[in-house]
Formats: structure tokens, sequence, C-alpha cells
């Protein structure tokens, strides 16, 4: 696998188009959190108004949600984010330790992406499909029977409150990780911190060398 070495002290993390689909999904699932809250809790309700309005936004937004993942994934430029995909989806052992360990052990061969990382991926990406088809549910459900509406209805709100948890937590943290958040800024992280926390994926930047292949782009 190629990864890019700008220099002696910066790796390029996330290409162009992986940065591009991670702040277009934060976008468009910031939207649809606070849409939904404002629908589902009668004072914010009340005091913004306009509750066709936010309805629509709201649908609207969701039916976006998967846009952004396809258009950057299918795409001649999507190579960075089909690698990435494919990391995420491998687990190890080292991986299991660290997720029961909080993070503790299991170290020694991480590769791009940690463990904590890898199940965020994976609860993101396997929440949009479920919002689309419950949310699909619940606002065309004249074709469906009741027990379908309710149970839509009962998952919709429920995945709705663990992402909006999952989503604060994410961003607390990556508050708290300056070298993450300019990781998704800009693209790149240091060399030396590559080195420390990702071995594995250290070996693969050694192994490259200066002047991957991969566009910083």
């Amino acid at each position: 696998m190629k990864v890019t070495v700008l220099d002696a002290n910066d790796v390029v993390r996330f290409d162009r188009a992986e940065r591009w689909l991670h702040w277009s999904n934060a976008s468009l699932f910031l939207v649809l959190l606070a849409t939904g809250m404002t629908l589902y809790i009668p004072a914010l309700s009340s005091l913004v108004g306009r509750r066709v309005l936010l309805k629509d936004i709201h649908v609207l937004s969701g039916l976006l949600l998967p846009l952004p993942l396809l258009v950057a994934y299918g795409g001649s430029w999507g190579g960075g984010l089909r690698r990435d995909v494919r990391r995420l989806s491998r687990w190890s052992v080292d991986d299991r330790r660290w997720l029961t360990s909080g993070g503790r052990r299991g170290r020694a061969t991480m590769g791009k992406f940690n463990a904590g990382q890898k199940l965020n991926a994976i609860v993101v990406a396997g929440s949009i499909p479920l919002l689309l088809v419950t949310g699909s549910i619940m606002k065309w459900f004249n074709p469906f029977p009741l027990a379908w509406r309710t149970g839509a209805t009962f998952v919709h709100d429920w995945l709705s409150i663990a992402l909006l948890v999952v989503i604060i937590g994410h961003i607390l943290k990556a508050l708290t990780d300056p070298v993450a958040l300019r990781g998704m800024l800009r693209g790149t992280v240091p060399r030396a911190v590559v080195v420390r926390e990702h071995p594995r994926w250290a070996a693969e930047v050694e192994a490259e060398g200066p002047g991957g292949t991969e566009s910083r782009e």
C-alpha cells in the first residue's frame, strides 16, 4: 500500500476526498440532529416554530446522507478512501486487546486506525442505511402496516439518540487531540506521531520512503 510522505516530518493521513466526505457527512448529521431534536422536543418546537419547514429540511438532509459516501468512494479520486475502508474492515487480535482494555494494550502492531476509530466508523456507516429506511417508513407511511411504523419510529428515535452521544464524544475527543484534528483539517500528521502510535502504518511509511505516489489532495 502506498503512503504519501511529504517530507521528513509530515505524513498524509487523509486526502481531499476523505476530508470532503468527513465534513459533508458531519454537516448533514448535525443538521439532522438539530432539526430532529427540535421536532421531537415540544419546548424547542414551540420556540423555533416553522415545523413544516424543519420537517422538509430534516427529510431532505436524510435523503442526501448517502450521497457524499457514494461520490467520494466511487470516483477516480477515491483511492485513498477505498484503501482506508479496507483498513477499517480488518480486525486483529491487537485491535480486540486495545478495545477491551480501553486503549492500554494492543498497541504493538497498531495500523493507521485504532480499534476505537474502527468501531466509530462502523457505527456511523451502519447507521446511515438504518436511518434512511426507518425515516422513509415514517415519512411515507401509507404502504406500511402499523407494526412497521411503530418499529421504525422506535429504531429511528433511539438510533438518533445513540448517534448524538457518539458524535458528542467524537467532537470532544477531536477537540482534545490537536494531531487528530490537524489530520482532518489539513490532511497531514507529524511523522513522529505515526511512528509512536501507529507502528504498522509507520512500517508502510518507511517502506514507501519520500515521494510517495498518493496525491496530497
